[in-house]
């Protein structure tokens, strides 16, 4: 890889901004970490209502898109058939776009919603619990990243554009007359494409090592130290760095496969210990209440309004992340996705992740639900998101080998979600190439290492202030302009797949 500027421009403007953001976070670390604090908050306040009705028209838009006649098109040549297996495909799509978050929330968001109900629509506690857990799990969020994947994979493969967020507003180069102009809006898209990804990546990064490092330390009976935090940290980047050298068929196919099998075993080692019969008649009850409730609970009417503090805290923040990771898991979903009609994508992205997960959260939530009642005296065993599900597990026989499988899912996890995010990141610096150049998968490795490294020597050195909180709320921030394009990207998205039907009908 030349050090060419031109070429690489991409590359050379996020590693400064990336560069002049850090010597602000390093070197006035309270006063970013305040400005990130109140600008999110404001921007939650000011537009979650937006992120509400975003989502539950992206939910809408799929559904309709699905079940018409434009369901039967393929991304891609009519002949193209998919490149990957079902289960390749799926395992991929969900280890990218949800990956450890289900092990982080898995017991911690059922029992708090239990405590904290967030709505009266007549039924119990936990079945609320469970019902605005799928919430904000569930169809909104795959919404996002399908709807995202679809425009990229539209313009990827049936109109052999770049691999770039830029690429959906191909249809309107022609409106810019200058080409100066068109050329800085362009890579200013990609450019906050970029750094979202990048700040998405840290963020869970951070959340998922800081899990690990709950893990060790309840497994060990002694804190593992920063020491052993950046040492999880080299593991999980060296293993991603190997999937994503190996490329999409010899390393990322294969772990995100076993992340589902071991997920699976998991999930049903939980199960079989179960209340099944309690098991199943929570899921379908919350699962009935979700979809009834669904239109009410996506604008936040009436009784479904859980207030704007708790609105604000949770969902408008749910929304803001899923939306911050909709350019690297939309994007990675689309490459993946040749092939495949827009029902099969569409269906695929929105029901099977969701279901999994809802069945994922029933099952711990309401094994969590039995064990607190057997306890008669609930005491916050379960409020700490990163140690609750290692202390859920010593209800369990084999509580030593499952917390370690656990600690070993959650790097696999990471794993995966790190490895096809450089994947994303290549394919944006090197010129949009569906098969990125070994030199910028390696780069990106090494950047997101370092930068990963340095928020966590920073949040051990700044203890008065949390610095991870402050990634994530970035996310918020980044998020708005995105969310905003993206009500661009699907009028355009639409026009131009209107104006392709009828020209090969003519």
């Amino acid at each position: 890889m030349k050090l060419d500027f031109k070429k690489n421009s991409l590359l050379y403007i996020s590693l400064f901004i990336l560069l002049f953001f850090s010597f602000f976070l390093y070197f006035f670390t309270l006063e970013t970490y305040n400005g990130i604090e109140a600008f999110s908050v404001y921007i939650r306040q000011r537009f979650g209502r937006f992120y509400l009705w975003l989502g539950l028209f992206c939910v809408i838009l799929l559904l309709v898109l699905a079940f018409s006649k434009w369901g039967k098109r393929r991304l891609g040549a009519i002949n193209d058939r998919p490149q990957f297996s079902r289960l390749a495909w799926i395992s991929m799509l969900y280890s990218a776009g949800m990956g450890a978050g289900i092990l982080l929330r898995a017991v911690q968001e059922p029992v708090y919603m239990m405590n904290n109900p967030p709505i009266d629509n007549g039924t119990s506690s936990s079945t609320i619990a469970l019902e605005y857990t799928f919430y904000q799990w569930g169809f909104t969020a795959w919404a996002f990243y399908a709807v995202f994947a679809i425009i990229i994979g539209y313009y990827l493969f049936v109109h052999s554009k770049k691999v770039l967020s830029s690429t959906a507003f191909s249809s309107i180069e022609h409106i810019i007359t200058s080409e100066k102009s068109r050329n800085f809006i362009f890579k200013s898209i990609d450019i906050l494409a970029i750094l979202t990804t990048v700040f998405g990546l840290v963020a869970a990064i951070g959340l998922g090592t800081t899990q690990i490092e709950g893990g060790l330390t309840h497994l060990l009976k002694k804190d593992v130290g920063l020491a052993g935090t950046i040492l999880v940290l080299l593991i999980i980047s060296f293993l991603a760095f190997i999937s994503v050298f190996r490329g999409v068929n010899k390393g990322i196919k294969i772990i995100s496969t076993w992340n589902i099998y071991i997920t699976f075993a998991l999930l049903i080692f939980v199960f079989v210990q179960s209340d099944i019969t309690a098991v199943f008649v929570q899921f379908f009850t919350a699962l009935f209440h979700y979809l009834i409730d669904f239109i009410p609970l996506s604008i936040a009417i009436g009784k479904y309004n859980p207030g704007e503090t708790f609105l604000t805290d949770w969902t408008y923040y749910y929304w803001a992340f899923w939306l911050a990771w909709a350019p690297f898991t939309g994007i990675f979903i689309a490459r993946i996705s040749k092939g495949r009609t827009l029902r099969e994508i569409i269906l695929g992205v929105l029901l099977i992740p969701s279901l999994g997960t809802f069945f994922w959260f029933t099952t711990f939530g309401q094994s969590a639900f039995e064990i607190i009642e057997d306890l008669g005296v609930y005491q916050g065993q379960f409020d700490n998101v990163f140690s609750s599900i290692f202390i859920f597990f010593e209800n369990y026989p084999l509580q030593g080998f499952i917390n370690t499988l656990t600690i070993f899912l959650l790097i696999s996890f990471l794993v995966t979600s790190l490895d096809s995010a450089i994947f994303v990141l290549s394919m944006f610096t090197d010129n949009g190439k569906q098969e990125p150049s070994k030199m910028h998968r390696l780069l990106w490795s090494i950047i997101l290492t370092i930068f990963s490294i340095g928020i966590i020597l920073l949040g051990n050195v700044k203890t008065d202030i949390n610095v991870l909180i402050a990634m994530q709320k970035l996310l918020i921030i980044t998020s708005l302009p995105f969310s905003l394009l993206m009500v661009l990207m699907i009028v355009l998205f639409i026009r131009d797949f209107r104006k392709k039907v009828k020209a090969n009908r003519a």
